[in-house]
């Protein structure tokens, strides 16, 4: 007598379950110029490529959304607090936010501007530690449902609100340069 390689009777048993996603967004305001965008990003792709073969393995599809909030209108549609951000199904990773002054975002600004400083295992750092990451990636796949994503009134922070104007009056000036160069 043959045997199945089914040992249940129902009728679906059998069928690929689907995968269960892990969506992580990646929120930043340049990657061209600020180091601390850069080190994030990076870090980021090296923390999903260690862990996605195992999550995959356990059944789930770890997806990476990547947005340059380039407007103040995409900072309001994400409700973006600090750059960068990492969201994992939501959930800001960083426990606090901590902020300091970024000398690359100011330089493309023209202003001064306070970006993200994560902390881990009581240390601060302009860009999260891959352990950091990989922490919080699993910490999210294994208390899945028990921690819902904060859903306070957003307002644009005021530090964000002045980056978005300083750059715009910056890039203006340079289109202005630019044209005034060409005539």
């Amino acid at each position: 007598m043959k045997m199945s390689k089914c040992c249940c009777s129902s009728d679906n048993c059998c069928q690929p379950q689907p995968k269960k996603p892990i969506n992580i967004d990646f929120l930043y305001l340049d990657t061209t110029v600020c180091g601390r965008c850069q080190d994030t990003e990076k870090a980021l792709d090296e923390a999903v490529s260690s862990v996605a073969v195992v999550l995959n393995a356990a059944g789930y599809e770890v997806k990476v959304n990547k947005v340059n909030i380039a407007t103040k209108e995409l900072a309001i549609k994400y409700q973006f607090i600090s750059s960068p951000t990492i969201r994992v199904n939501g959930n800001d990773i960083a426990v606090e936010l901590r902020e300091s002054l970024c000398e690359d975002c100011g330089t493309l600004c023209g202003d001064n501007v306070d970006c993200r400083v994560w902390v881990y295992n009581g240390v601060e750092y302009t860009s999260p530690p891959k352990e950091l990451i990989v922490d919080a990636i699993l910490r999210e796949v294994y208390n899945a449902g028990q921690r819902e994503p904060e859903r306070k009134a957003y307002q644009l922070p005021e530090n964000l609100e002045t980056y978005f104007i300083a750059k715009e009056h910056k890039d203006e000036a340079e289109r202005r340069e630019k044209g005034g160069n060409t005539i």
